[in-house]
């Protein structure tokens, strides 16, 4: 009869002893539901195998295999919750120089019709194809356009309007203008020629609609109307002035810091005729 001699059984592979702080910890981790997705499962065997459950069954749970849960299991019971954190990164970015990140933040703060393009604003896409057509990159994506345009100080933002002059003549009637204003605030010492007084007239008015929204009850409409129902009352606009307009002339004498002014007396004009009614709602 032959008999053979073995070494001694090994352990069972177990995380080391965790306290009831460490437990709570893990437990957080697996309930937030938000992070690293690698960190969340590493928790998870962690923690399953702190309740006691062996290797193998921890592999099932998790759907990884066994050499796996043993690589975190030991590499928890070494580095502790900082081998939960992945230390790998999805590939290397792409690096641009400082020349590279500066043409493609003057691009981007350009318009597009400066580069006889047919479109009035940058998207992602448009701008990263433009500049790999423009060999200002070999290639980037829309996602790393924006976080490099966010590291140079570039957002996309509303556009707002404003209006100006067509007037060829605009800039030396404005400077002509200002230039009186300047005398007129006695900035500036009044030259030969030029007017000893000056006047500025500006007009406001007549406004002629004049809204007077308020609230009331009144019954549902819409879907929920009766049949039959009349037209809910409304509260009619003062397209007409039945009480008069007054006018008032003022002007305001800069040097001496006065107003004078003149009111016209009402003038009732001839009444407009009625609008009709407004459309039921």
């Amino acid at each position: 009869m032959l008999i053979l001699e073995t070494g001694p059984v090994t352990d069972r592979l177990r995380v080391r002893e965790i306290d009831d702080d460490e437990g709570q910890r893990l437990v957080r981790i697996i309930r937030r539901g938000t992070g690293s997705v690698v960190t969340w499962r590493r928790a998870q065997m962690v923690l399953l195998s702190a309740q006691g459950m062996d290797v193998p069954a921890i592999a099932k749970v998790a759907f990884t295999s066994e050499d796996r849960a043993r690589d975190v299991i030991r590499n928890f019971n070494a580095d502790g919750f900082s081998s939960l954190y992945p230390k790998c990164k999805g590939g290397r970015p792409p690096k641009f120089t400082l020349a590279h990140r500066r043409e493609i933040k003057k691009i981007a703060k350009a318009k597009p019709a400066e580069y006889d393009l047919p479109f009035s604003t940058w998207s992602l896409a448009k701008l990263a194809d433009f500049l790999v057509a423009e060999g200002v990159v070999d290639d980037i994506s829309h996602e790393g356009l924006r976080i490099l345009l966010r590291e140079e100080g570039v957002t996309f933002q509303r556009l707002k309007t404003w209006k100006t002059s067509t007037d060829p003549q605009y800039a030396a009637k404005k400077a002509r203008i200002e230039y009186l204003y300047a005398i007129a605030d006695r900035e500036t010492v009044r030259q030969d020629g030029d007017p000893e007084v000056i006047f500025c007239v500006d007009e406001f008015g007549p406004l002629n609609l004049q809204p007077h929204p308020g609230r009331q009850w009144a019954a549902v409409s819409g879907k929920g109307k009766e049949p039959g129902r009349p037209p809910r009352p409304r509260m009619r606009a003062t397209y007409t002035r039945t009480q008069g307009m007054r006018h008032l002339f003022a002007a305001y004498e800069l040097g001496e810091d006065k107003l004078f002014g003149h009111v016209k007396p009402s003038i009732r004009p001839n009444p407009a005729p009625r609008m009709p009614n407004a459309s039921p709602c």
